[in-house]
């Protein structure tokens, strides 16, 4: 490719990257109004013609915190529906963050209302007792406790991904319900045709949302299955899958995204698991996608079969190059969290894209590092730094040892270093230094991007 050719291809992605930003921004703007009015809307209904002789402030307050719960429990499958008009303007791992401090929030405010809600509620639980809107009302708190304490606490209950997955979406699902049959049995803060009218409208937002994650999607996917073509051992407990269209065109992304993919099962099935795609965006023919052994699923998926049927959903995530001006990049990179910066890479080379790339690399040992020869060849077609940081190295090792520090990055990174864009990607430990570390090498805050895979 000619150096003019390279650099009118470059400007014209950079140009497409600050419209996309310009318009992520308008849309992030849409959604924080939509959320604040999906809240506030709840509260007409126990703030408006509400109160009944006797009633008093207390009971009022309870009302408006359980409707305002109820309407954040609804949010809370919106984020999670895998909705990519939702979840760009802010990046995947916000939106799961969000979507993990509104439910401790929408819990207190549900547990609150039921507390006030008067002492007979919570007199030893006595279902049998109490009356149907009331005994609802119960269940439904039990299931957000059950919820919450699942997530929290999944690993000391030694629950797996998959089971967690779905004890997570019967319990909030059924939260949900219970809630909504616990208001219509509590009929007298819904007895006008306007508030008949808005509860109608989020009821039906609600039905739609499941149908949506339920039917619809799995649907659109079974239209569109994949077949394994190759599995390859990397090292690092890594298995790479390469994935073929079958009667489909494949899919378009931007490197760094990544998949929510089913392996050898239904894509009505509620588990499915998150990769990145390791493949160059350039690449039409195949998809390739990398699982770490973990446990559970990610340890079988090793002795996948050629020919399996895959369902990808996807692509998901702003964690990309083409999301972000720069003159060049800094990808950090731990463990598997190489994978998406692979994707980076190769996606420049098959571009010509010669701006300046520091990679540094993490890992326990040499014999950990995946795609080492590869990262070699790269580093011959790109303008690429290549930094190997290892926790154990080799006798008579020479290069960074440790983890990467204020120093490590120092030692490696250019003078333009604070106006690279900075990806950093691997385990919450070192996300978290390294969030707490470029700062105080003179990286803004708007040029550091993460991507994190423990989401529970």
């Amino acid at each position: 490719m000619s150096g003019v050719g390279f650099v009118l291809r470059a400007e014209a992605r950079l140009s497409v990257g600050a419209t996309s930003g310009m318009r992520s921004a308008a849309q992030g703007i849409v959604w924080i109004g939509v959320f604040v009015g999906v809240c506030v809307a709840p509260l007409a209904f126990a703030l408006i013609g509400a109160s009944r002789t006797g009633q008093g402030f207390w009971t009022d307050f309870s009302v408006a915190l359980g409707f305002v719960g109820l309407a954040l429990m609804g949010l809370e499958f919106a984020l999670v529906a895998r909705v990519r008009a939702v979840a760009e303007p802010f990046g995947t791992d916000a939106v799961v963050q969000f979507h993990r401090q509104i439910g401790y929030v929408g819990l207190s405010f549900v547990v609150v209302h039921v507390a006030l809600s008067g002492p007979g509620v919570f007199g030893a639980f006595g279902l049998a007792e109490l009356p149907w809107r009331a005994r609802f009302a119960v269940l439904s708190v039990v299931a957000l406790l059950a919820l919450a304490v699942t997530s929290v606490w999944r690993k000391r209950l030694r629950l797996s991904y998959e089971v967690w997955q779905v004890v997570h979406a019967v319990t909030a699902t059924f939260a949900v319900v219970a809630a909504l049959v616990h208001v219509l049995l509590v009929d007298h803060y819904i007895d006008s045709a306007w508030k008949k009218a808005l509860w109608t409208l989020m009821t039906a937002a609600f039905v739609g949302l499941l149908l949506w994650i339920r039917i619809l999607r799995p649907l659109r996917l079974r239209r569109r299955p994949w077949s394994v073509e190759r599995v390859i051992a990397e090292r690092g407990r890594i298995t790479v899958l390469v994935l073929r269209p079958r009667g489909h065109d494949g899919l378009r992304f931007e490197p760094g995204q990544f998949a929510w993919i089913t392996v050898g099962g239904s894509p009505f099935a509620v588990t499915a698991h998150p990769f990145s795609l390791a493949s160059s965006a350039e690449e039409h023919g195949t998809l390739s996608v990398a699982v770490k052994a973990l446990g559970d699923f990610t340890t079988a998926v090793a002795a996948t079969k050629p020919g399996t049927t895959v369902y990808v959903d996807g692509p998901h995530g702003v964690f990309s190059i083409d999301q972000y001006e720069g003159p060049g990049f800094c990808l950090i990179a731990g463990g598997v969290g190489l994978v998406p910066a692979l994707s980076m890479l190769r996606t420049m080379a098959d571009r010509g894209d010669l701006r300046p790339v520091v990679l540094l690399s993490a890992h326990p040992d040499w014999d950990s590092i995946p795609f080492r020869e590869e990262l070699d060849e790269l580093a011959t077609r790109l303008n690429l730094t290549l930094v190997h940081v290892l926790e154990q190295p080799p006798p008579g090792w020479s290069g960074e040892r440790g983890y990467v520090t204020a120093e490590t990055l120092r030692r490696h990174l250019p003078a333009a270093g604070p106006r690279l864009q900075y990806f950093v990607c691997g385990p919450n430990a070192m996300l978290d230094a390294m969030e707490a570390t470029l700062p105080q090498v003179g990286v803004p805050l708007d040029r550091i991007h993460t991507e994190r895979f423990t989401w529970v």
